[in-house]
């Protein structure tokens, strides 16, 4: 596990382990296609902490438990979320937060998962330590993911990952893509561009050739496509 905080050596492709996962639940969402990446980041950066805002049934958040229980980490498991929906999800009743509840205590109930049912402001304060690894997946406009970043940010640890949602989605009302052209230029990336895309973001250097990371990430995670809606 890593210890929070602690100096990441760089990954370099040679050692980047690409598993075949099978995965104990196929659920609706948006990120179907990113579950693989999801896992394999999980299984090679083993880390300590693991935060997702905006869960819903939790496509992405029980992608990430499923790493945790096959490698037998101690990883604790943050889901962060009203359960409720918002402008670009639509409102919705009960049910979502009783799906999600019957797959982590059917699956994973051996797993360190800790549940926040509120706001994301309110659950920033609640919140102490860090976490390695942030996924911000709620609302979509930009004034919303900017306030997210800006707030979470520092609660990620200095060698963190910050996984981005719909960095694609570039209609309507949508503006992650806006917060991640003004953040690719400072740090190491990479882009995704399927399933609604999907920006990864390491706060320390990680590749001695990031363009290479990307290319072979591309290819090897885009065409690995799960169940996805919207």
């Amino acid at each position: 596990m890593l210890a929070w905080g602690c100096h990441v050596s760089l990954i370099v492709m040679d050692g980047w382990t690409y598993h075949d996962p099978v995965f104990e639940h196929t659920l609706p969402g948006a990120w179907g296609g990113h579950r693989r990446f999801g896992y394999d980041l999980v299984r090679n950066l083993r880390p300590g902490r693991i935060l997702e805002l905006g869960v819903c049934w939790g496509i992405s958040f029980f992608a990430f438990c499923q790493a945790v229980k096959d490698a037998g980490l101690g990883t604790e498991l943050w889901a962060v979320d009203t359960w409720e929906g918002d402008e670009h999800t639509g409102r919705y009743g009960p049910e979502i937060f009783e799906g999600f509840e019957s797959v982590r205590r059917g699956s994973f109930p051996a797993l360190e998962v800790r549940t926040l049912r509120t706001g994301f402001d309110e659950a920033r304060r609640r919140f102490e330590g860090r976490t390695d690894i942030l996924h911000l997946d709620g609302c979509h406009t930009y004034e919303a993911a900017r306030h997210d970043y800006e707030t979470w940010a520092d609660a990620v640890a200095a060698d963190g990952v910050i996984l981005f949602h719909d960095v694609a989605e570039r209609g309507g009302s949508f503006g992650v893509h806006r917060l991640w052209d003004e953040l690719r230029p400072r740090f190491q990336t990479v882009t995704f561009e399927h399933s609604h895309g999907l920006g990864v973001l390491f706060k320390s250097p990680r590749f001695a050739d990031p363009a290479r990371v990307e290319e072979e990430w591309r290819a090897r995670y885009a065409t690995t496509r799960g169940p996805e809606t919207g």
